[in-house]
């Protein structure tokens, strides 16, 4: 079976995007990890940033995912 997993990225409004793509396509999220979550050298620290999402995975059918992320400040604009 062929499948499609797309990651897309965003500044800063993933998590909208991912709950309107979730209200049209349905299925689940597998993974939601913020940035407040990991912590690692380098990694966006302020508070600012702590809430926007580092991982986002949405099962969409069997065989696919649609993921995505929020593209810190720091690396500038997608």
């Amino acid at each position: 079976m062929a499948s499609i997993n797309p990651y897309i990225h965003f500044n800063g409004n993933a998590e909208e995007a991912f709950t309107f793509y979730k209200s049209v396509f349905g299925g689940d999220f597998a993974t939601i990890v913020r940035f407040k979550d990991m912590n690692f050298e380098g990694s966006p620290n302020s508070d600012k940033e702590a809430e926007k999402i580092m991982h986002i995975a949405l099962l969409i059918g069997k065989h696919s995912l649609l993921m995505g992320s929020d593209t810190p400040e720091q690396l500038g604009k997608t």
